[in-house]
């Protein structure tokens, strides 16, 4: 009988409560980072009701950064406004993601045109999105990232005892078709473009201005180098499902989202030397 297939929806916050508040990232078999390619800085994490936030620059380039928390080979299927960003796909929890060793940060900066390019990432207006322009607008501003843990393999054993348990058993007079399932091959999944397939149950999007809101954009060419692997997952639904929504900052300010003022960080090295102080 065929197992169905389950979702489970986890919005995990590293280290804070379910509520407002900032991070630079989310996750807890992962964690995931947005970062603006063009300013050379991360994006502030906001929490606003416990759902997490971006503010993205229309125009700037930006990548989704992975690091594997699992403990073990995780896989990890990417979606972005809804699309598998390595098949094109409309995303479900059967399709294919980046496979990373435990500890591993993966930076994915683009739409996966083959093994060894990919399409930039940019935010842009929604008409101009590749979800819009692919005739699937509707949920357009949001990042998904499901984690899958490999399947354990399998203590080895011996071939002595083996040949021993069947030695016996035909010493009784067992049927042969006893002896059959020994050994049985596992189910494998494997996948295109660095994994195999996976899941990424789509979250509900926020009511945005489709006129105004934000969307993801295909962009220029680049190298990206990744390989076919094999990979067999743990459970059948993804161990973690992390949500990032993303909007222009003047409509998630509109919202209440952000404040009106950025959030300013203390910097340990703003200078180089040491200034005199001012006299008097």
């Amino acid at each position: 009988m065929k197992q169905p297939h389950r979702a489970v929806l986890l919005l995990a916050v590293a280290g804070m409560a379910l509520g407002s508040g900032t991070a630079l990232a989310i996750g807890n078999t992962a964690d995931i980072r947005v970062f603006d390619r063009n300013e050379n800085r991360q994006l502030t994490v906001y929490w606003h009701e416990g759902k997490a936030y971006v503010v993205g620059k229309p125009g700037n380039e930006y990548q989704i950064s992975v690091r594997n928390r699992a403990g073990a080979d995780a896989l990890a299927v990417v979606s972005v406004d809804g699309i598998n960003v390595v098949s094109g796909e409309s995303a479900t929890p059967e399709q294919t993601g980046y496979v990373l060793g435990n500890g591993v940060n993966y930076d994915i900066r683009g739409w996966r045109k083959s093994l060894s390019r990919t399409a930039a990432f940019y935010f842009t207006t929604l008409p101009d999105s590749y979800a819009a322009r692919t005739g699937r607008p509707d949920n357009v501003g949001v990042i998904g990232v499901a984690v899958f843990r490999r399947k354990a393999a399998p203590p080895p054993v011996a071939i002595d005892s083996i040949r021993e348990r069947y030695e016996s058993r035909s010493a009784e007079s067992m049927p042969d078709n006893t002896a059959s399932g020994v050994g049985q091959p596992s189910r494998r999944a494997d996948g295109p473009a660095a994994d195999p397939r996976v899941p990424s149950p789509a979250p509900a999007v926020p009511e945005l201005s489709l006129q105004k809101s934000l969307g993801t954009g295909h962009g220029r060419d680049e190298t990206s180098a990744v390989r076919n692997v094999a990979f067999e997952r743990a459970t059948p639904y993804p161990e973690e499902v992390i949500t990032i929504y993303y909007d222009s900052f003047n409509n998630l300010l509109a919202r209440g989202i952000v404040p009106s003022q950025p959030v300013a960080r203390p910097q340990p090295f703003p200078g180089r030397f040491v200034a005199d102080p001012p006299r008097g």
